[in-house]
């Protein structure tokens, strides 16, 4: 493999879902695709070897996706400790976005989706991003102040107590 190839984790809730993501991976020349049956064979892999990319499930039996991320966090014999982490589920319920966010995970998937919309999201993850790892022990991307906040622009001659908007305010009738 080169050196650029990036190593991308599979633990899926069937194993199904898991070929047929695998598969699709691992069309991209740049990843090397390894694909997990249970937890205890993905932390076994991640204490010899770094992930760059892990994909997990919420759906899959055994401890939910979020736990099963803050322990990878926080277990210091794993090499890759900060592996970017796309989650996948059929439903995403308010306290499951705050678990989601306090365990690291960078992106959740709605199900069902084309294997190709998550090949998409993996190749956009390849793109190198900064990483934190404050006093807090919270470990993982760095999500604040993601989208620049612009001022609004001023439109002259225009109250903020309208809510009509001239198109054309040089034109005048006569």
């Amino acid at each position: 493999m080169s050196e650029t190839s990036k190593v991308v984790a599979v633990i899926a809730a069937t194993p199904a879902l898991s070929s047929i993501l695998t598969m699709v991976l691992a069309g991209d020349m740049r990843l090397r695709v390894h694909l997990f049956d249970d937890e205890a064979q993905l932390f076994a892999y991640m204490r010899t070897a770094p992930v760059d990319i892990l994909v997990c499930d919420f759906d899959r039996e055994g401890r939910p996706a979020y736990e099963m991320v803050e322990a990878i966090r926080l277990d210091y014999s794993i090499i890759s400790q900060d592996v970017q982490v796309i989650a996948l589920t059929r439903a995403i319920t308010p306290p499951m976005r705050h678990q989601s966010i306090s365990a690291g995970i960078d992106e959740v998937i709605i199900k069902p989706m084309s294997p190709r919309h998550l090949l998409g999201r993996v190749q956009a993850r390849l793109i190198p991003r900064p990483s934190i790892s404050p006093p807090s022990g919270y470990r993982g991307p760095e999500r604040r102040n993601r989208l620049p906040m612009y001022p609004p622009m001023p439109i002259p001659n225009r109250r903020f107590t309208d809510n009509v908007v001239q198109l054309f305010p040089d034109h005048v009738e006569g």
